[in-house]
Formats: C-alpha cells, structure tokens, sequence
C-alpha cells in the first residue's frame, strides 16, 4: 500500500496531457507482456492520434485528476490519473444523475499501492459534493473479470455488460459498475 499520507490528488490542466499518454503507455505495455491485447491492444497511445487528441481533450476539461507522490529529488511523481464526467455513449444511460469514471490509470511501478482505489475514492467524494448520488465506471470484461474484481473490491456492484463493435478491430466486451454515494 502508498501511504496514503504521501499520496496527494490534485486537478489537472492543459499541460498533462503528456503525463495521461506515459500512463497509457505503461499500462499498455503491462498488458502486452501479460498477453492481454484485447484490452487495449499492443500501440502505444501516444502515436495513436486518436489517442493523443482523447488525452488533450481530457487534459484541457475540468474532469483531471492526478495522484501524485512526492518521491523524487525533482518534485511529485504523477502515479495515477482519473477523469470523470458524463457517461461514454457506448453504455446504457444511466436512470438518475451521476458522476461517471471516463479514465483511471496508474503507474505499473506502483502497482498494488492502493492509488486506484485511493482515486475512485476520490471520485466518491467529487460525486458527494457534487449532491450526485450515483458513481459509475465502465471496464474491459476479461473472461477472468480481474478488473470488474478490482472495481467490486472497491465497492462497486457490476450492472450491464456490454459490446462495443469496432469496425476493422475485434470487438471489446465491457462491464459497467456502479456505486452508490451518499
């Protein structure tokens, strides 16, 4: 676990959009060296142009969030990012309003740390103050489900699965979650 002391999470800007595709790359390559192509394929996001314009985009909104943990000579170390904001048109809408996980990555290197959990508990808190009582987040739904795993060990609860057909590309199976905040 990061002690959690030493873990802050501040807002992103403009200039982060870097730091969100060295993420991406990370995990990319993680799941690569796993055999886990079908999650998010082999390509490093930071030569897919869609990619790029996804993380500026993401970087230029108001819905960036970044762990970081101040353990370099430098400065901060980013580990980990969330983005939240309304739902992905890919799943079923939601029935109530929400707050929607639309991104969480963290630093392979820190792995098992507990920065995921520390961001989607974050993500709770945003959707608390925001007087949103319903928090959800879409997943890569693996035959092994070790992500939706993941999200119900922090306390969510999978609803629909789904099916994202891409043409020219395998299909992607997903699962959305949801947990209720109060």
């Amino acid at each position: 676990m990061t002690d959690q002391s030493s873990l802050t999470i501040r807002p992103g800007g403009p200039g982060d959009a870097p730091t969100l595709l060295r993420l991406l790359d990370s995990a990319t390559a993680w799941l690569a060296e796993l055999g886990r192509t079908d999650q998010w394929g082999t390509e490093p996001a930071s030569i897919d142009p869609r990619r790029i314009a996804q993380a500026e985009e993401w970087a230029a909104g108001d819905g960036l969030y970044l762990a970081e943990i101040d353990a370099t000579v430098a400065g901060a170390l980013v580990v980990g990012a969330l983005v939240v904001g309304a739902a992905t048109d890919y799943v079923p809408p939601a029935t109530e309003p929400e707050l929607y996980v639309n991104l969480l990555v963290t630093d392979r290197a820190y792995a098992g740390r507990g920065v995921g959990a520390a961001l989607l508990a974050y993500a709770a808190e945003l959707a608390r103050e925001r007087g949103v009582g319903l928090l959800r987040v879409d997943c890569f739904r693996s035959p092994d489900r070790a992500l939706v795993r993941f999200y119900e060990s922090c306390g969510f609860t999978a609803t629909e699965p789904f099916v994202v057909e891409r043409p020219g590309r395998p299909t992607w199976t997903g699962q959305v979650l949801e947990r209720r905040v109060g």
